[in-house]
């Protein structure tokens, strides 16, 4: 059995806890490792080990942070088929998928690397009579990620990439079901020439979360997952004095004008829906087509995509996308198909039982298409994070748009329209944080700032971008005087610019 230990202090360190979890293939069900779990106390031992590393790391001026972020930007490349192959083994996507988890978290590492005129501060001259005003940004200390299983390399990068430019050490707290990935980062960082102990990974499950929430000497915490545990993140962290931004759940829609190139609208939504299993925050598991006409051409045209793709290994190059990360989240999945069943939607193809010769015990669901979902039912309402999609039927945009603006979750919309005017209105109104015109997959760029709102965000600052940048500093901000006589009466009111 291969163990997989915490990465501290630059190295691969056994846990002493005891306690472990198991790492499955998803492809054959079968326990491919055991990852150790870390207590309290070894969390406490990492955070002092961050704490000491985290002085001189901040003290390197930003252009020789920078220089890190480049060299890791180029170990990333190097080693882009060797990472993408390893995610796969643990969560299931299919080798191509990887090669965007990281990719898409490279993007940002790239952003940090210009990171010498992201901190650079305000200065007024002459804000009074001898008196010049200037700011500038600090980094918070120590830090912390806490990382979901389906973007194990993206996400981590994400949160390090800008936390450590800016000056910070960063202890990272990956999920538990797939987290060698994590660990070969951390190699990587150190390959890169960043110091030991700026860059820790802790693995572990409540215990280590819990004991990261009320660490005095962490500042912030960064956290991806589901809105629940998000809120409690949230809730606790802010409680113990810490800065945080737990993004939680999602139940993205693609709104469908009649005007819409349907072939288009159907590559695209086909891809959103089912790519990674539907294990994306930013997936597409809502279709709300415009007018009887539209619903019925696109439920033929998705039919025959859906029924098209091929469910596969994540080694197997013509695979459209693998298995659901474990089994006990197969069944939770098909469940919720079971439910839109129960609840009444038509349900036009179904995932359920689909068995791969040699890998029957995988966790494979097909996928799965409904038509004539109402916003009451529960499956609707509720996250399902698998290969289905739910199709709600609209008479008018303003029905359709008011769909995504009443949901519980706000992270993603799309609407796919020829229409300029329609769009512009609704991406002025829609009640969502991140929009996609004929984009199904809004994921902002990184330099700019992902975030949702209401249910899929809690914290007022978004990741990466400029606001990460700010997420991961704290500005000081100084008032100047340098006298060139007797400095006079001494004062005893407010000083003024006068």
């Amino acid at each position: 059995m291969r163990d997989i230990h915490h990465f501290i202090n630059g190295r691969s360190v056994p846990g002493t806890s005891g306690r472990f979890g198991d790492v499955y293939d998803p492809n054959t069900g079968k326990i491919q490792a055991r990852v150790a779990l870390a207590s309290g106390a070894e969390i406490d031992d990492v955070v002092a080990k961050a704490v000491k590393a985290q002085a001189g790391w901040a003290a390197m001026n930003p252009q020789r942070r920078a220089r890190v972020m480049f060299a890791f930007k180029a170990l990333l490349d190097k080693h882009m088929d060797e990472l993408a192959v390893l995610l796969s083994s643990e969560h299931g996507k299919v080798v191509a998928d990887s090669k965007g988890d990281i990719q898409r978290g490279l993007e940002v590492v790239e952003f940090a690397c210009g990171i010498p005129h992201l901190l650079k501060g305000d200065y007024t001259e002459g804000a009074g009579p001898g008196i010049d005003v200037y700011s500038l940004r600090q980094p918070l200390g120590v830090v912390a990620g806490i990382t979901p299983f389906n973007f194990p390399a993206m996400i981590p990068m994400w949160m390090s990439a800008v936390a450590l430019a800016c000056g910070n050490a960063f202890i990272l707290k990956p999920s538990e079901k797939d987290p060698s990935v994590p660990v070969r980062l951390g190699e990587l960082l150190i390959e890169a020439g960043l110091p030991e102990g700026v860059f820790q990974v802790v693995h572990g499950d409540k215990e280590a979360v819990d004991a990261l929430l009320v660490h005095p000497d962490i500042k912030a915490i960064s956290f991806v997952g589901s809105s629940d545990i998000a809120q409690y993140v949230y809730a606790t962290g802010s409680a113990h004095g810490k800065r945080i931004q737990a993004m939680g759940g999602a139940k993205n829609h693609g709104i469908i004008l009649p005007d819409a190139d349907l072939d288009q609208v159907v590559r695209d939504i086909v891809g959103a829906a089912y790519g990674s299993a539907g294990e994306r925050c930013m997936a597409l598991p809502v279709a709300v087509p415009v007018g009887a006409k539209t619903a019925d051409a696109f439920i033929e045209r998705m039919t025959d995509a859906a029924r098209a793709l091929k469910v596969g290994v994540s080694t197997d190059a013509e695979a459209h996308y693998g298995p659901v990360i474990s089994a006990a989240h197969k069944a939770k999945v098909e469940a919720y198909i079971q439910m839109g069943v129960d609840e009444g939607a038509d349900l036009v193809l179904d995932g359920r039982g689909l068995k791969l010769q040699g890998h029957e015990d995988g966790y494979f669901i097909g996928p799965t298409l409904f038509d004539k979902v109402r916003p009451e039912m529960k499956s609707y309402q509720d996250e399902i994070f698998g290969p289905v999609l739910q199709v709600i039927r609209a008479e008018t945009l303003e029905e359709a748009a008011a769909l995504p603006s009443q949901h519980a979750y706000g992270n993603g919309v799309a609407i796919f329209t020829r229409n300029g005017l329609a769009a512009r209105e609704f991406v002025s109104k829609v009640n969502v944080g991140m929009v996609g015109i004929n984009v199904p997959i809004p994921v902002p760029v990184a330099y700019h700032s992902f975030g949702g709102w209401k249910r899929s965000a809690f914290g007022d600052l978004n990741q990466y971008g400029e606001d990460g940048v700010r997420f991961y500093t704290k500005v000081k901000t100084v008032t100047s005087r340098w006298p060139d006589g007797d400095i006079g009466d001494q004062a005893f009111i407010i000083p003024t610019m006068k």
